[in-house]
């Protein structure tokens, strides 16, 4: 029998994110977990080699690339949504948990195992899900970004807001990443190859 895991992670691709905002080019949950990965490998590097900790950068690579898998079943619910109250974030992240055990119920039964980590936060992997948030906030700033420069006010105060969000993490790996490499985000491609 045919699992159908794989086949509907490949269609993150086409889960849209920022749904109530016009955007001048859309992301998707793929790139976006491709995105956040890329950061929370950097944020665990960063730690590694800056600050003397022993984060496994492989480990938190692989839970940013999953972290919004359920969305192919939830779809993206947006952020003032779903974080509008306590009973409303709950429910939602009822509703992630019944969306992943039903991804995880696709996998044949010698697999369900390694993947359950992926979908179930557990308490070895805490520190990098922190990275992991961090990595996430870090995207959505960088998105916004990107929309500003590209012309579109929408994104303005959402700029804004993302930059006060970074800001406030007290991590060192964040703030290293934000005064390393973040400005690098607000240039042209003609800046960056001068």
């Amino acid at each position: 029998m045919s699992s159908n895991f794989f086949a509907m992670v490949n269609r993150m691709k086409f889960i849209d994110r920022w749904a109530l905002m016009q955007n001048a080019k859309k992301e998707n949950i793929a790139e976006h977990s491709h995105s956040v990965a890329v950061i929370a490998h950097a944020l665990a590097l960063i730690g590694n080699k800056i600050y003397g900790k022993n984060y496994d950068c492989e480990r938190v690579c692989l839970l940013a690339l999953y972290h919004d898998t359920t969305e192919v079943i939830t779809g993206d619910m947006p952020t003032p949504v779903k974080y509008y109250n306590d009973e409303i974030k709950n429910v939602y992240k009822d509703i992630e948990k019944v969306a992943g055990n039903r991804l995880l119920s696709m996998l044949p039964e010698e697999f369900i195992e390694d993947y359950t980590p992926l979908f179930e936060k557990q308490e070895d992997d805490k520190e990098l899900w922190v990275l992991v948030k961090a990595a996430d906030k870090i995207s959505a700033l960088i998105k916004c970004i990107e929309e500003c420069r590209m012309g579109n006010l929408e994104f303005t105060k959402a700029r804004e807001a993302q930059e006060d969000l970074i800001n406030e993490i007290t991590l060192p790996e964040v703030k290293y990443f934000r005064d390393n490499f973040l400005d690098a985000y607000y240039l042209t491609l003609d800046e960056h190859t001068k």
